[in-house]
């Protein structure tokens, strides 16, 4: 069973709702930022980005970003563009893009289920992410920012969430500059609130589809708050952490595309060569894999579709099956001398949300020379590598929508 919680929400005043909510903090840059943020002093950026109110040569770790951060959230509370909901509620949270609809839950869960590995994770993280965020919540004494997490919707839980948003007001509505509309609502019925909290106590995990840094940090922030308290009961505020929890079919993944600078020292010839030991190429006129298990590459002005051969399709192990997995292990690897992903700065990854237009563009510029469109990552292959206890392979998923942060904060 999972542990959630109602709590009461700072959160964005309903008529500013728009000009608060901002792109996570690790969506886009300091520079991207203080563009985004030059006109508009509401933006949530001034909390989650504060190092753009700071000189530009400031370093972006240092102990004068977390202060500003501070600075700004008292800032915006005694301003009251921010307000704090007086009772615990539970809320929902719903984002449309084009066709496509996912209505999330709001409410806090249990950091002993992260511990317990009943919140789900799939990627690994990275010390230096995790002393930042971990900073930055101590600092504000706050979650600022939601997880993003999945559950599989057994016990019809997103009946009662969509029942509820039909019947009542929205509490902010909104379309944001990238044609994205958020919509929310505060859960305040105690019957309510108990039968969600029940129905989910039937659910065995969640699972971690977006914000495995704020996963890890909120669970070190409890770490160092506990040893500061050691008669801390386990029920105060720092012992959860604020998430967005949608059934696993509404959420839509995109892929995670890869481009690479040069052909490790091979003409295009030679390696067009290698290649095909491993996969068949015809040249094609689609610039995205239109099933799994095929690849698209964008080479010389061309585009070319790959399939794997019977010796690379005939993987048996659920993560090196992945698409994903695939490419790396028989291409990107061994030809592309790519060995770690993670590290190589000849390889640069392409979110799908700016779609093949971008891969080309980037190849045409000869800023790379080679580019790879892969068919996206399934939320099921997510949760079973997630269930298995396995870790993905990078950048092999691209949740969107992206959660607007500043609509919600978790407060201790």
């Amino acid at each position: 069973m999972v542990t959630i919680k109602p709590f009461p929400a700072l959160r964005a005043k309903t008529d500013l709702a728009k000009q608060i909510a901002s792109f996570p903090y690790d969506v886009i840059n300091s520079d991207e930022a203080r563009k985004l943020a030059r006109d508009n002093p509401y933006s949530f950026l001034h909390i989650v980005k504060s190092e753009i109110d700071l000189p530009p040569q400031t370093e972006l770790y240092s102990n004068e970003v977390y202060q500003k951060a501070r600075e700004n959230l008292a800032k915006f509370e005694k301003a009251k563009w921010l307000q704090k909901d007086p009772q615990p509620n539970f809320y929902l949270y719903q984002q449309k893009m084009g066709e496509h609809q996912q209505l999330g839950l709001v409410a806090v869960c249990s950091i002993d289920d992260y511990d317990q590995n009943k919140i789900k994770k799939h990627e690994k993280t990275r010390p230096d992410k995790e002393d930042d965020r971990t900073q930055h919540i101590l600092t504000l004494s706050a979650q600022a920012e939601p997880v993003f997490l999945a559950y599989r919707d057994e016990q019809g839980i997103h009946e009662i969430a969509a029942r509820w948003a039909q019947a009542h007001s929205p509490i902010f509505d909104f379309i944001a500059e990238d044609g994205i509309a958020h919509t929310g609502w505060a859960i305040d019925d105690e019957q309510v609130i108990a039968n969600l909290t029940q129905q989910f106590s039937k659910i065995d995990s969640l699972y971690i589809a977006d914000g495995h840094h704020r996963s890890a940090s909120s669970s070190r922030a409890r770490q160092k708050l506990s040893k500061q308290n050691p008669h801390t009961l386990g029920t105060e505020s720092c012992h959860y952490v604020l998430a967005v929890i949608f059934p696993d079919q509404q959420l839509k993944v995109l892929p995670y595309n890869r481009v690479v600078k040069d052909l490790n020292g091979l003409t295009e010839e030679d390696f067009l060569k290698k290649v095909k030991e491993h996969f068949e190429i015809q040249p094609t006129n689609l610039s995205s894999p239109a099933t799994p298990k095929t690849y698209s590459m964008y080479l010389n002005a061309k585009w070319y579709v790959m399939t794997p051969k019977l010796h690379v399709s005939a993987q048996k192990n659920l993560l090196e099956s992945l698409d994903v997995a695939v490419l790396q292990n028989y291409l990107l690897g061994p030809i592309l001398g790519i060995d770690d992903p993670r590290t190589s700065k000849r390889i640069d990854f392409v979110g799908g949300i700016r779609g093949t237009e971008e891969l080309v563009r980037l190849v045409d510029t000869k800023k790379f020379q080679v580019a790879f469109s892969l068919y996206p990552s399934q939320m099921q292959e997510v949760m079973a590598i997630a269930d298995q206890g396995l870790i993905m392979p990078p950048k092999s998923t691209w949740f969107e929508p992206k959660l607007r942060s500043g609509l919600f904060i978790h407060q201790f």
